[in-house]
């Protein structure tokens, strides 16, 4: 176990150096909600999900959708650490004219189950794979990472409500609830708290966990699984711009790319984290 979690952290790290350079590289995109989510894609492409980057097409598969499509650098960083394609691809194409790899994740990409970037809208069509599988008594569970700024969208709620009265447990939201958004504080915007109240009182399955710590996510999933009979959402708790002392708790990072002075500081701050995992 510990071999694993060391593992897992050290991933993380190498997910968060590849989203500073993609999005450097781009000179724009989102690295403040990447990074806080980049904990939680390592572990669901590294440890929980039942994937196949050689046959992304694969029957049976989980299948992960990032509601939240702005972070999708997050998402397409642990892919391509994981081998759906290779990680200079990304990080140097990003964002570019005539690339794949879009600001936002595109099911042009192998293994990308959904185009996102309209907020709510991933979190329904995760539901409507959830409700699928279920008919086609597919054992591939669906796993919608949310942000919690995203949960001001009414669709998220219409979606919550048809996930509980349909019982789906082959389904996990998980909320990056960093509390932070593209014009600052949740709760000056419009406030989303308490958030696991508000899933529990639609019927879910609700499950705290530190966001940014492998070893709770692990844990936290663990918990999902043997849950029956009810959705899962696992409210996780994140830092904006994790791991980057001058990005952290910074609202200013939402969409703004790091010059090359802040990219090599950055990525000189993640790696020295990285060296220190035992």
């Amino acid at each position: 176990m510990e071999q694993k979690i060391s593992t897992l952290k050290k991933k993380a790290a190498d997910v968060r150096i590849d989203i500073i350079n993609a999005v450097h590289n781009a000179g724009s995109g989102h690295p403040g909600g990447s990074l806080s989510a980049a904990d939680i894609a390592t572990v669901l492409y590294f440890d929980e999900m039942n994937v196949d980057p050689s046959n992304p097409e694969m029957k049976g598969r989980d299948k992960c959708v990032f509601s939240k499509g702005h972070a999708g650098p997050a998402q397409l960083a642990a892919m391509a650490e994981r081998g759906y394609f290779p990680v200079e691809d990304f990080t140097g194409t990003l964002r570019k004219l005539g690339s794949v790899f879009q600001g936002h994740p595109s099911i042009k990409i192998p293994g990308i189950e959904m185009s996102t970037g309209s907020l709510g809208q991933g979190f329904s069509v995760a539901v409507g794979m959830a409700m699928a599988n279920r008919m086609d008594s597919d054992p591939g569970r669906i796993y919608a990472v949310l942000g919690d700024g995203e949960l001001q969208e009414g669709l998220i709620w219409e979606a919550a409500m048809a996930a509980s009265h349909y019982k789906l447990d082959n389904m996990v939201a998980i909320i990056d609830h960093n509390g932070l958004q593209i014009d600052g504080r949740n709760d000056d915007v419009m406030t989303v708290n308490p958030v696991g109240a508000k899933f529990e009182s639609f019927g879910w399955n609700v499950i705290s966990a530190e966001g940014n710590s492998v070893e709770s996510l692990c844990s936290a999933f663990k918990k999902a699984r043997e849950c029956k009979g009810r959705p899962s959402a696992i409210v996780a708790e994140t830092v904006k711009g994790k791991g980057v002392s001058f990005m952290e708790n910074q609202a200013g990072w939402h969409g703004k790319a790091p010059n090359d002075e802040q990219t090599q500081q950055a990525i000189a701050e993640i790696e020295a984290a990285k060296a220190a995992v035992k």
